[in-house]
């Protein structure tokens, strides 16, 4: 293994030279950095980071915490913070959640362990007002962004959200705009308080509408493919016939497309339907999916800027990013 006194004998300095030009110190000519640093990569030199850490009392490493890898919501999330943490000399510690408190609670103890200079977290959201390990992790100070709106548990944290009612909002003044009044909503995990203010923005754009809130039309789903063909059977299995579905999610309205389409119902001649998210997966879909695009890149960058922030000390807020709708193929006018 290549050591800085290696370097410093071939290039005929002292070690303490050697250290200060791959640091970029200023009291060392920009020729001596010029010759060390391509000494250095000629070499093979990989500066030890325990050792840098020791004296810096930094990691340079980020955790970053997430419901699944397999969720495209945040593939961009990732890829934006991801980006701009190595611009800034920054690695990343990825875990996932799986939606479980428990594990939630091993992975972060275990990023805690490894002395991560900040966190990034999506979290496990619940009914309960207090978790112990978002108290231990503001006990010590660790600086903290949220990937979602608060809740009770972690509220003393900053985050970085979406304007979900509002967006939720315009999807469903879009279909009423086309003429549905039929309008069925699948709502989202329980706990979550996203899932509260896109059927809530529903709601709000029924009532604005004079359109009554019918119960029979709103049905139980939560945040998967698998979910909107439950709750897509369970709404043919009532009865209920709308002329057009909202969905908390892309993945919710995909299973609920899948299961409407198996049962010879047209796309967006018979039934429209509207989804969240705009994933990767509802645009090339065979009926692409009308859908609200979240600024997910954006929402990472977002992301990284409070975490700076919070690094600096200077004073930080909750961001709300807004969202627009994509209109697509899977809504059209109800049938006469």
């Amino acid at each position: 293994m290549v050591r800085l006194k290696d370097i410093a004998q071939i290039a005929g300095v002292s070690v303490m030279t050697v250290s200060k030009a791959l640091r970029d110190e200023p009291d060392v000519s920009a020729a001596t950095k010029a010759k060390i640093k391509l000494l250095a990569q000629q070499t093979g030199y990989v500066p030890d980071s325990s050792a840098q850490g020791l004296r810096t009392k930094t990691t340079k490493l980020f955790g970053l915490v997430i419901p699944a890898p397999t969720n495209p919501v945040y593939a961009r999330i990732v890829f934006a913070i991801e980006e701009r943490a190595h611009e800034l000399g920054y690695d990343l510690l990825i875990a996932h959640t799986l939606n479980k408190p428990e594990r939630e609670d091993l992975v972060l103890r275990r990023l805690l362990s490894r002395r991560v200079d900040g966190l990034f977290i999506t979290p496990v959201y619940r009914f309960e007002a207090e978790a112990r390990i978002y108290q231990e992790i503001l006990n010590r100070k660790i600086p903290t962004v949220l990937l979602g709106p608060p809740a009770p548990f972690c509220k003393n944290f900053p985050g970085i959200e979406i304007e979900e009612t509002v967006a939720s909002y315009n999807a469903t003044k879009h279909l009423i705009n086309l003429g549905h009044k039929k309008i069925a909503y699948f709502t989202g995990p329980p706990a979550t308080p996203w899932a509260h203010e896109r059927f809530e923005g529903y709601r709000r754009a029924l009532r604005e509408s004079g359109i009554e809130v019918d119960d029979r039309m709103v049905f139980a789903a939560g945040s998967t493919i698998e979910d909107g063909t439950k709750a897509t059977l369970q709404m043919l299995n009532e009865g209920v016939h709308p002329t057009a579905i909202q969905a908390v999610s892309d993945l919710v309205a995909i299973g609920c497309a899948e299961t409407l389409l198996a049962q010879g119902v047209k796309i967006p001649e018979e039934i429209s339907i509207v989804g969240f998210g705009n994933v990767l997966t509802s645009e090339y879909y065979r009926v692409p999916l009308t859908t609200v695009r979240q600024p997910k890149f954006r929402l990472g960058i977002a992301a990284m800027e409070t975490m700076m922030n919070l690094l600096r000390g200077e004073p930080i807020q909750n961001k709300r990013l807004a969202a627009e709708l994509v209109e697509r193929k899977s809504t059209a006018a109800p049938r006469s």
